[in-house]
Parts: structure tokens; sequence; C-alpha cells
């Protein structure tokens, strides 16, 4: 499953907030055993367990977006809407601090 989180930070602001944010997850979200391990500047390999499954997925950073792919077991199809949502919730978050001037 594919989704995007638009931007307007150019490149290099967005792979601050795209760390900012997966480490941000990794720390309130713990009970889903969240890692992210970033193979690039601009690319990671994500992956979270929900019901003692494993969710794997990727990111990508780019211009305008922040690029989400996860391969999602069939058992587990009824949380990837939750999982997107919280995902993009964290992302929006650090957009935002990022665009205040915060990061």
């Amino acid at each position: 499953m594919k989704h995007s989180v638009s931007h307007s930070l150019g490149r290099e602001m967005a792979r601050k907030v795209a760390r900012a944010a997966f480490e941000s997850y990794e720390k309130r979200f713990s009970e889903f055993n969240p890692r992210t391990t970033w193979q690039s500047d601009d690319a990671a390999k994500i992956s979270f367990s929900v019901k003692g499954m494993s969710l794997n997925g990727s990111v990508g950073v780019a211009e305008r977006s922040i690029d989400l792919d996860l391969d999602v077991p069939f058992l587990l199809k009824p949380f990837q809407g939750k999982a997107i949502d919280v995902i993009e919730r964290e992302i929006k978050e650090w957009i935002g601090k990022a665009e205040r001037g915060e990061i």
C-alpha cells in the first residue's frame, strides 16, 4: 500500500522532518516495536508489530512529498488505515514544526 504526505519544505528540510517524525514514533509508540533503518539520506526501511505480526515497508523523501509503501499481511489489512493515520499524523506534526521554524 502506497501513501504520500505532501510538503513544501524542500528535500533537505523534509529529510530532517522524516527523521524526527520516525524517531518520535519509535518513542511514543514503543508498544508496536517500531524500527526505522535509514539506507540513504532519502530512503529507509520501516517496520512495526501489531497483534504479534510485523508490518514492513519503506519511506522515501522527495522534493515535495514523503512517500510510504507498506506491505500489509492479509490478516492485518483491518489495521492498515490506522497505521497510515498514525504515521501521517506524526509526519504532518513535524512538517508543521518545520514550517513554524521550530526545526
